[in-house]
Formats: structure tokens, C-alpha cells, sequence
């Protein structure tokens, strides 16, 4: 069964700080640069967070609960979990 992935050839113009910072990472994982800057755009086009995570991530920005010290980890946890 023949599943080969159609490519194209596309030309970037980088800053040549971040092309040699991604040429340095794809050493790193033994990967050519190809591959590695494929993988990172696939990671970014196709897991896209969910309802629950973009939730939290919202949160975590707004700054809210940011400082609330809590008593235990069962108060954390209820206030985690009644959130929603």
C-alpha cells in the first residue's frame, strides 16, 4: 500500500539567529532541519487545545486565583473541580 506524502517545495526568508537556533535543535534530535520545522508547524496547525484547555490557559493569563494560598490539597482540588 503506497501512502507517500505529497510535498512541495517552499522557500522562507529567516532571521539567520533563528534558523541557526533551529539548525542547533534538529542536531539535537538527530533530525534533519526539514524534518524538525515540518514536525513544529504540524504541532501548531493540528493540536489546537481544547474547550477545558483553553480555559485554563485563559485563566492562567487573567491572573486570577494567581495568589490564593490554599489550606490543603482537597481545598484545591474543590475549588479546581467546582470551578467549571
Amino acid at each position: 500500500m503506497d501512502t507517500a506524502i505529497e510535498r512541495k517545495p517552499a522557500s522562507f526568508r529567516l532571521r539567520t539567529d533563528l534558523l541557526e537556533r533551529l539548525r542547533r535543535n534538529a542536531v539535537r534530535q538527530n533530525r534533519t532541519l526539514n524534518n524538525y520545522v515540518e514536525s513544529l508547524l504540524l504541532d501548531i496547525v493540528y493540536n489546537e487545545p481544547n474547550d477545558t484547555t483553553r480555559a485554563a490557559i485563559e485563566e492562567a493569563m487573567s491572573g486570577r486565583n494567581r495568589n490564593k494560598v490554599y489550606a490543603s490539597v482537597d481545598e484545591m482540588m474543590n475549588d479546581i473541580l467546582n470551578e467549571g
